[in-house]
């Protein structure tokens, strides 16, 4: 099947879309839209401040060109749709990205086009909520003069093993026939391969499970870290020595945050709401998980307080701010939740964290890391973060950051048992 003729837009140029739209542009004619002026900007010049893709990559693709202009996308056949899928403040599905893209696609959408979604939704959105969007401004009838198609993003950030072409891909389509399309499309660009899904909505609730999956297996394990640490038992050894199986999965304790794992979930438990049904195992999990910052300052301050170490007006350096290590992304991160818990003990907390950018970190949490922290000035220090540059520090280089009476909090096991005097 030659599909070299059709031009793709790719709409959304963040973690996900830019890889796309560089694997593409590599073989044929692409158009990557983004509604930031200055993110386009700076792809322009060859510069990806998400450290996804690399200057020589960006150039590698050579059929590739950016734009915020609307009119650029008339001449593309093929639309892959790969905004953010957020969620709002009461934890509801946030579609606002989503129907926002869509209008922008109806508006140059024409007969014969195919649009692609691959933003992690609930089943049905894409039919459901999506297409008629398409319809409406388009003018234009689904299935008959257009037609959709779903492919799960599986982008990991900060992953320099597992990248786009390395990862399996899922695909989909809204008749046999465009399924069939779409999936030549991507493998065009997937060396791993790809798996057809039977539909659809079977394609949007294998993406939304993958990540549901890692949250309760995370929520269980932060429980049994709860238990252990009650019952004086460190939940690493006790990890290791169940690992030694070859069944038992390697999940660790910590905070859960970014734009999949944390997220995720509301998706699925929201529509199986709409349906009628209340999920138990999945809520429950989401709540431990998005306690454990609480949990987190509980157990420091309570360190502090047999150290006698007056909390009150306390200093705590955190280290890290990105919601994982060895990469800016700070989309949901649940550091935020240690430092304004910290807040509420009237603790300033300084955060240090050599990856992110200060200027979104203000924006988005009005957060202004420190440029570098200040050696024995601080009542407590949390390894929040397993950033590369925390564990090329010993023990010793960590500690000299602390006053001489201090509590030292490892939540990403940086340090081997012992050189901390907390650990989740």
């Amino acid at each position: 099947m030659d599909l070299s003729p059709h031009t793709i837009a790719v709409i959304g140029l963040g973690y996900v879309g830019l890889p796309l739209a560089v694997e593409f542009g590599k073989l044929r004619p692409v158009v990557g839209f983004d509604i930031n002026a200055r993110r386009i900007a700076d792809l322009q010049a060859g510069q990806d401040h998400t450290l996804e893709t690399e200057p020589a990559e960006l150039q590698a693709a050579r059929h590739l060109s950016f734009t915020t202009d609307i009119e650029a996308l008339r001449g593309c056949t093929r639309f892959i749709v790969t905004v953010p899928t957020p969620i709002d403040a009461h934890k509801r599905p946030d579609l606002t990205p989503l129907i926002k893209a869509s209008e922008t696609v109806g508006r140059v959408l024409k007969k014969g086009d195919i649009v692609i979604y691959e933003s992690t939704v609930y089943p049905g959105a894409t039919e459901e909520d999506c297409v008629p969007v398409l319809e409406r401004v388009s003018g234009l009838k689904f299935n008959v003069d257009f037609f959709a198609g779903y492919s799960p993003e599986r982008i990991n950030p900060g992953d320099k093993a597992h990248r786009l072409p390395s990862i399996r891909k899922v695909t989909s389509g809204s008749t046999p026939e465009v399924a069939d399309v779409v999936d030549a499309l991507y493998a065009q660009i997937i060396t791993a391969g790809t798996h057809k899904a039977a539909s659809i909505r079977v394609a949007e609730a294998a993406k939304v499970i993958e990540n549901t999956q890692r949250d309760v297996n995370i929520a269980l394990i932060n429980e049994l870290a709860l238990i252990f640490n009650r019952m004086g038992i460190d939940t690493e050894a006790v990890l290791q020595a169940a690992g030694t199986k070859w069944n038992f999965l390697p999940f660790r304790p910590g905070l859960v945050g970014g734009h999949c794992i944390g997220v995720d979930p509301y998706y699925l438990t929201h529509k199986a709401e709409a349906i009628g049904y209340h999920p138990e195992i999945i809520l429950a999990g989401r709540r431990l998980n998005d306690s454990m910052g609480g949990y987190v300052v509980t157990q420091l301050v309570k360190a502090m307080t047999q150290r006698r170490i007056h909390v009150q007006g306390a200093r705590v350096l955190v280290m890290g701010l990105a919601f994982k290590e060895n990469c800016p992304d700070l989309r949901n991160t649940r550091v935020v939740d240690i430092v304004r818990e910290l807040a509420d003990y009237d603790v300033q907390a300084d955060v240090f964290d050599p990856w992110v950018s200060p200027a979104e970190a203000q924006h988005e949490y009005g957060i202004t890391p420190v440029a570098q922290p200040q050696p024995g000035a601080y009542d407590a220090i949390v390894i929040a973060v397993a950033h590369q540059q925390f564990k090329a520090m010993s023990a010793a280089d960590i500690r000299a950051l602390g006053k001489p009476e201090h509590v030292l909090f490892d939540l990403k096991y940086v340090l081997t048992a012992g050189e901390s005097d907390l650990r989740l």
